[in-house]
Order: C-alpha cells, then structure tokens, then sequence
C-alpha cells in the first residue's frame, strides 16, 4: 500500500516534471527526477522532506531541463539554446574583451564547452552539466564565460609578459556591468556589513585578488608577506565572509537554506558596489599600486 508521504511525493515530482517542459525535450519523468535528487543531495543531503521540496520549488525548472538535454546531446534542445543564448554570449565576450576578434574567439570557445565536443570515453562532456537551476541560466553562462576569459588571461600571462602585452596594445579592461535590480536586498545588506567589518589589509587582499587579478607574488610583495601566508589569509577570509553573510541573513530573517541559496548570487546581479566597498581604504598612498591593466580600467601604465 502506498503511503501518503509517497503519494504527496510523487504527486510533486509530477508537478515539476510537467513546470519543467522536459518531455519536449525527451527526458522522461525518471531522468529529471535523477536530477533533481542529485540537486538535493548537493546542497540539503540532511535536510527534512518539507526543504528538499521547497528547494525544487524554487529551481528554475525549464532552463534547468534545457540545460541538461542539451549536454545529453538533445537537437531540439540545441535549438532552442542557440536561438536564446548565442547572441547574449557574443555580447557578454564583447563586453569582456573589447575586441571583435577575441570576443568571438572566446565565445566560439565556450560554446565547444558547453556543446560537449570533449569526449572521455565516447561520453559528451559538456559544462552544462553543472548547472543546478538554482539561478538564472543567463547568470550562469556569465558567471562561466568570465572564468574562461581569466583562465587563458592567466594563462597567457605565464608566457608573455606584462610589458610586451601592453607594448602590443592588447586589451583587458572590460566595460563596467549594467546595474540591474538585485532581487535580495537582504543579500546586499547582510554583504556589505561584513565587508564594512573587515580591516583596510583585508579588503585590499580580496580586491587585489578577486576584482584585478593580481598573482599571490604580487599581493605578497606589496604586503612584505609570503606567498603561502597570502594564500592562507584569502582562504581565512572567503570563509570568514561566508560565515558572517549567512548570520547576517539569518538575523534578517532567512532560514538556513535560504540564506545558503542566497549566496549563489551571480556578484554581477547585486547593485552594490563591490569594488567600492573593498578599495575604498586601500589607495595607493597606504598600499603600492601595481600598475598593470586590469578589467576595470583604472590602473593603466
């Protein structure tokens, strides 16, 4: 006899199912389901029933099914994807690089990614595998198309210097993101009052590292550190930051699972100032400048 819990259950995953769109896409009620369990085991593997399902509830489900049909290869989801998302993604490299050439370059390059053209094992090996759903697909894409663009400027930073780059009139700097609404202002808030806690050193260790891509040689130098005590303070802080971001939401309000969806933020999506908040005791006159081309701007030779 079927339990009423079980009933509930299966009535709910239906209800997703269906919100989903999967089946146009061929993915059957037992495969989204698998994915959506994978979801739950992800960020609430001891959480109550009652969570688990509010945590579904809140996924967004039709780009989530997108996603996952197009890393398994679906054509039709293919489709679809290139006709909502192929312009923005030329428009997010354009807006990253600056330049014709590498933008397309870049974004041609994520979408081999995202498309699975790297098999292991005769299996597709596609990014958007790892999208949850738990932001906006669109968020998702930007979020992962900036770390490519700093992975090959990393990259390609070992092998030619600074100098010869700038020499060359290579570009970096990427135009300011368009301030758009954050949904959470509670997020803002809870952020910023742990930022405003931290010291003048530690907002420019974050800002160094995280916002001009500054090396751990090059913070430690400017702080008379070692390279390994650099690496250790920016470990100290990210948890530190996480710790005092989720007491914050909790004391505005959020449960623990909001708050901890909460922090899966896109940073691009929130209308505050992130750089402001972190430099704004760290000038040149208290830290030395490392005068190198960065996203922003700023710091040009």
């Amino acid at each position: 006899m079927v339990s009423r819990a079980e009933s509930e259950g299966a009535s709910t995953a239906a209800e997703l199912y269906a919100r989903s769109g999967a089946a146009a896409y061929d993915l059957s009620a037992e495969q989204f389901a698998q994915i959506l369990e994978d979801i739950q085991r992800k960020y609430l593997p001891n959480a109550a029933t009652t969570e688990k399902a509010n945590l579904c509830a809140g996924l967004r489900l039709e780009e989530l099914a997108l996603a996952r049909a197009c890393a398994a290869g679906n054509e039709r989801a293919w489709e679809d994807f290139i006709g909502r998302y192929r312009q923005k993604l030329h428009g997010m490299a354009m807006q990253i690089t600056r330049e014709a050439a590498q933008a397309a370059e870049l974004a041609d390059s994520l979408f081999a990614e995202l498309f699975g053209m790297n098999r292991r094992d005769g299996v597709r090996n596609s990014k958007l595998m790892f999208y949850t759903g738990r932001g906006s697909l669109e968020g998702w894409l930007r979020t992962v198309m900036a770390q490519e663009f700093i992975n090959r400027y990393r990259k390609q930073k070992r092998t030619v210097s600074l100098e010869e780059q700038t020499e060359d009139g290579v570009q970096f700097a990427a135009s300011e993101p368009e301030p758009v609404c954050s949904g959470e202002p509670r997020l803002e808030a809870a952020t910023d009052e742990a930022l405003a806690e931290l010291s003048a050193e530690d907002r420019f260790t974050l800002a160094s590292y995280y916002l001009d891509g500054r090396t751990l040689a090059e913070i430690a130098r400017a702080l008379g550190l070692h390279e390994s005590s650099v690496s250790r303070r920016l470990d100290r802080l990210s948890a530190g930051l996480r710790k005092r971001i989720l007491a914050g939401l909790r004391e505005r309000g959020m449960s623990h699972a909001q708050a901890t969806e909460a922090l899966e933020t896109d940073v691009r999506d929130m209308t505050l100032d992130l750089r402001s908040r972190l430099t704004q005791d760290s000038g040149s006159t208290t830290f030395p400048s490392r005068q190198v081309p960065v996203r922003d701007g700023r710091n040009k030779p």
